[in-house]
């Protein structure tokens, strides 16, 4: 599962339980991600093998790890070793649907060394973006929601702009596959400017609002004093990092021709670190053409170049091709019409399937992906329809017995 927690809620995702909340004919959980994606595929295969009254042929179950972090086990799982026709992976996340093709993905990483220097301003604030609604940076790319450190760069910028300021910090956003929801500079300034900053931050807030409307309502852009830092970027550094926050590009770059509403090339602008003398900015872009994937890489670091960061692209994975008449997917329908009385929509995801993967080192293994209904994915408002649950266990009994 992708772990992320809302500011203020205090939870180990490596030792503490998920405190799940039953919101009437939703799961949830308290202040954290949920975990049904992917938990409720995986629940629903240990049930199948659990169960001694389900009709079904012989079985093969493949459970791989860090799905979320790069898909890096099923890239290491090997071919050769399944014999089955089928795959039916358990991943979908819209009851209702089945989906028959995914983008493919890569990380393309901009690094720069940092030079330091005393910090010669007397006040310290910690410039805070929060509120955002985050999500999935493949299956929510289009919705027009904020990007955190796209908004925090728009706002040192306007403060570099306007006033002498120092940059200590810039850190934020959680995962290569998350649009960040939060970010925070720590920035110097003479203390009598405090008003003059409290007021640039209000105006910044009231535009970014504006731009945002009802597709991101929660934005708060805030700024807290606190201890004064010894070290602050050299001014030539922070003004590249800022530039490169508000440059390096985001969002949807093409539509597909032959899927309506989807979005077929994409790239999210995910983290900023910055430890000790180097900063880091993650992105990551997906396509469901190859080609098309490496295009955007080579763009986003054509940027970073400009800039003078090193470049450095990682955890590529292909993407899977729609195949909308295979025998799986004809199976399929036919169950799902027979069970809810019409066949399903049938679609195609942006973001990264294992079925890519896998399918690469099986070409001949037809494939397809179903599940229930989980709503915002990756961001603590994740959350599950329950009822679609019930209906996603009894398809997946109909289809392994049909198959």
């Amino acid at each position: 599962m992708v772990c992320e927690k809302n500011e203020g809620t205090i939870h180990d995702f490596d030792t503490d339980p998920i405190k799940v909340v039953r919101d009437g004919d939703w799961l949830k959980a308290d202040g954290t991600t949920l975990g049904a994606d992917n938990g409720v595929g995986i629940s629903a295969a240990l049930a199948v093998m659990e169960s001694k009254n389900i009709a079904h042929g012989p079985l093969e179950f493949v459970f791989t790890i860090d799905e979320e972090t790069g898909l890096t086990g099923a890239a290491e799982f090997p071919g050769g070793i399944l014999k089955s026709k089928y795959f039916l992976n358990l991943d979908n996340e819209e009851t209702g649907t089945i989906c028959i093709g995914c983008a493919g993905g890569i990380k393309t990483t901009g690094r720069r060394k940092l030079t330091l220097r005393p910090a010669t301003a007397n006040a310290a604030w910690r410039i805070k973006v929060s509120g955002l609604k985050g999500g999935h940076s493949g299956v929510d790319i289009h919705q027009g929601r904020g990007n955190a450190l796209r908004i925090l760069g728009g706002v040192l910028q306007s403060l570099l702009d306007h006033d002498p300021a120092e940059i200590s910090e810039i850190n934020g956003g959680s995962a290569q596959n998350a649009i960040p929801r939060e970010a925070s500079a720590i920035v110097l300034l003479d203390s009598e400017k405090e008003k003059e900053l409290c007021s640039l931050i209000g105006k910044t807030e009231s535009e970014y609002k504006e731009d945002l409307g009802s597709f991101d309502p929660g934005l708060k852009i805030t700024a807290e004093t606190i201890t004064h830092p010894e070290k602050v970027l050299d001014s030539v550094d922070a003004r590249r990092v800022v530039d490169l926050l508000v440059t390096v590009p985001h969002g949807v770059l093409a539509v597909s021709p032959d899927v309506p509403g989807l979005t077929q090339n994409s790239t999210n602008l995910a983290t900023v670190t910055t430890k000790a003398d180097t900063v880091s900015i993650v992105t990551s872009q997906r396509s469901a053409i190859e080609s098309s994937k490496w295009a955007a890489a080579r763009m986003v670091a054509t940027v970073f170049r400009l800039a003078g960061f090193e470049v450095e692209h990682s955890g590529s994975y292909p993407g899977w091709k729609p195949e909308p008449r295979s025998d799986v997917v004809l199976k399929l329908q036919a169950v799902h019409e027979e069970i809810f009385g019409q066949p399903a929509k049938l679609i195609a995801m942006h973001a990264g399937l294992e079925c890519g993967v896998i399918g690469e080192k099986y070409p001949e293994m037809q494939m397809a992906s179903f599940g229930p209904t989980i709503v915002d994915p990756h961001s603590p408002h994740e959350r599950v329809q329950i009822s679609t649950v019930a209906n996603f266990w009894t398809y997946l009994k109909a289809a392994l017995e049909r198959l």
